[in-house]
């Protein structure tokens, strides 16, 4: 408690002092004042001097908007000089992004059921941009989507699209529900590799023999998901295909769901 006491007692007087043109000025002209003038801020400190919610600048902190270190604690921790560089019009043309134009599925969660990227905000971020989350059905995905059931002979296949809440299909065969729950995605799982995963029975598997969507519908033993990314090769999701049976798929099953992924993720990129 006595560094964040002493931490605010430097801000309040820099802040009342001077401008923030001027804090962001001397700390960059003169690095041996850093120490005292720089203080390191937390969260809720940052959130506070730049006037807004602790979740906006937990957000800013995560997208790379205010820079920013992890301690070994995990928490975040910035300068005082980026929030002034944030604050203040003209500073390398930072500009405070608008928090209201990411929804809260959008938005990386604090602690989570289910694995997730280091880049997790900047995929969520590149997801939102994409405007594919409940977007209508689109012909050419659904031709893909078709393709990957039958070119592997999987009953069920699915272009799979992650937000922080949900996974949400943008096209599926084989398959009545629109979306489930993010913490029942086998895709959560296959995005943390840009190979993908293969499940040959999720019985077999910890991970995902309890998993809601293996013991009832759409009863899944078989999974194999290839990422799809845009433009900036953010894993936006997977195309993946599913069967209710064990199986495997063979060297060609595999090298064409890839392909189709491959052409999927060329149409997002070509879309944005």
């Amino acid at each position: 408690m006595c560094d964040f006491s002493i931490s605010d007692k430097f801000i309040d007087f820099y802040r009342n002092n001077f401008s923030w043109d001027i804090i962001a000025a001397m700390t960059a002209a003169h690095p041996h004042l850093a120490a005292p003038i720089d203080a390191i801020l937390t969260t809720r400190q940052a959130a506070h001097e730049l006037g807004v919610s602790i979740s906006t600048a937990q957000l800013w902190m995560e997208s790379g908007a205010l820079a920013s270190w992890k301690t070994p604690g995990g928490h975040r921790r910035c300068r005082l000089s980026e929030v002034a560089r944030l604050q203040s019009s003209g500073q390398g043309g930072a500009t405070a992004p608008r928090a209201e134009t990411l929804a809260q599925e959008f938005i990386k969660p604090l602690t989570a059921t289910y694995p997730m990227l280091e880049s997790e905000q900047r995929r969520l971020k590149a997801l939102a941009a994409s405007g594919l989350i409940d977007s209508p059905p689109d012909p050419l995905f659904d031709r893909l989507t078709w393709l990957a059931s039958h070119m592997t002979g999987c009953p069920m296949a699915l272009m799979s699209l992650l937000t922080s809440e949900r996974q949400w299909f943008k096209s599926r065969v084989g398959l009545e529900a629109a979306q489930t729950p993010r913490d029942a995605a086998f895709c959560s799982h296959a995005i943390l590799s840009p190979e993908g995963m293969v499940i040959e029975d999720a019985w077999a598997d910890e991970r995902f023999a309890r998993n809601p969507l293996v013991l009832s519908e759409p009863y899944i033993r078989f999974y194999a998901g290839i990422p799809v990314t845009d433009r900036q090769s953010n894993r936006l999701g997977t195309l993946c295909v599913l069967d209710a049976v064990p199986r495997q798929l063979t060297d060609d099953q595999h090298r064409a769901l890839k392909e189709l992924a491959a052409l999927v993720s060329d149409e997002i990129s070509r879309a944005k």
